[in-house]
């Protein structure tokens, strides 16, 4: 489907403002409009170039009131769950995961994740240095993958009888959804229990503290570092003055975009931030002064996996999990992202170069790094 300039400015400036989710209640639309200027800088600073206001707009970071709303909403919901779960003698830990803690999200009603944590016992690594110490002692005598379960069946009943007018959604394998009723932001409760690396057992860093997630379906845990990769994003990113999440950003809203036009890129959120984290640190940088060099190195960096597979497959997630692209679809999909980019990154440098010619890729690029938007 072709790509339509004045569509996609309108869906950016929805998703920021939080209304694009057709299922939100009034009240909960009032509150995040509550406060919002009517225009935003991006707006103001590229009136008149509409690609390239839509690139400006698609690396910034949500508002903090939107953002602030969201964390709000998790923490009532963790002490509704704490204090239902208190009365059963289950003690628990919250923690968020995911975009929103880590302010890569680009809407404004971003969906929060809450993990809940068994907090009356957690797993470890046995070849860690405090496992090896002995210094895990007084095992619990029942089975804790019945117990991991048992808090998620607790869960689900204290959600649903605490939020009678909000629509709770049991059916996920990993998470509790909560949506509606009271409730100003989608709430993912997430029911896990904590593990202790070898990392953790030799730094007692809570980045480096694995989670295990409850797959209720299968009856099995899923181990996941959502702190290490939220700790790593973020280091990469003051490292480049802000570059890199303000990449993730724009490259998350292309997608968003292209879905909304037709084109399904199936990376998720985690895989596109992953990718760039890979990216060249000096061109990300440059991007405090010239910011659409951004744009620039993000496109760069598409374009190059997507014609070196092999380079690209080499990849690995932040936490060292697992390679970023671990399936063929995700290559197919790296090349529809970096036609995306493409496509933006020429006619934003059509705009801020009206006088070029047929543009070769290196020239774009360069011109990119080169263009200056008055604050």
């Amino acid at each position: 489907m072709a790509r339509d300039i004045q569509k996609r400015l309108q869906s950016l400036d929805a998703r920021r403002r939080g209304n694009d989710r057709s299922e939100m209640t009034f009240d909960s639309a009032r509150e995040v409009r509550a406060g919002v200027p009517t225009l935003e800088s991006y707006q103001k600073r590229s009136a008149s170039t509409e690609f390239t206001k839509y690139a400006l707009g698609a690396m910034q970071a949500v508002g903090t009131e939107y953002t602030r709303i969201g964390v709000e909403e998790a923490t009532r919901v963790g002490k509704q769950l704490a204090a239902g779960l208190e009365k059963l003698g289950i003690g628990v830990d919250f923690r968020l995961q995911g975009s929103v803690p880590c302010d890569i999200h680009i809407r404004g009603a971003s969906d929060v994740d809450l993990l809940v944590l068994e907090d009356r016992y957690f797993r470890y690594d046995s070849d860690g240095v405090k496992a090896k110490r002995g210094e895990y002692r007084h095992p619990v005598s029942y089975d804790t993958l019945a117990s991991l379960c048992n808090l998620r069946d607790q869960s689900e009943a204290i959600l649903t009888d605490a939020y009678p007018a909000a629509t709770v959604d049991t059916s996920g394998a990993k998470a509790i959804h909560l949506s509606g009723g009271s409730l100003r932001r989608d709430v993912d409760v997430v029911p896990s229990n904590w593990f202790d690396t070898i990392d953790y057992q030799r730094t007692g860093w809570e980045a480096d503290r694995g989670v295990q997630i409850l797959d209720k379906h299968a009856r099995e845990r899923i181990k996941n570092m959502p702190f290490r990769h939220i700790e790593r994003i973020t280091d990469r990113d003051r490292e480049c003055g802000g570059g890199l999440k303000k990449a993730i950003r724009l490259c998350k809203n292309v997608k968003a975009d292209a879905k909304n036009e037709g084109t399904n890129i199936g990376l998720s959120s985690f895989d596109i931030a992953s990718m760039l984290w890979h990216a060249d640190v000096p061109a990300l940088t440059v991007g405090v002064a010239y910011e659409l060099a951004i744009l620039a190195e993000a496109t760069r960096f598409a374009d190059y996996l997507a014609c070196n597979h092999d380079e690209a497959r080499q990849l690995l997630v932040p936490d060292g999990s697992r390679a970023v692209f671990d399936a063929p679809e995700k290559l197919e999909a790296l090349t529809l992202l970096s036609l995306e980019l493409d496509d933006l990154s020429e006619k934003v440098t059509r705009e801020q170069f009206p006088t070029l010619g047929k543009i070769p890729f290196q020239q774009i690029n360069e011109a990119l790094r080169k263009a200056h938007i008055a604050a």
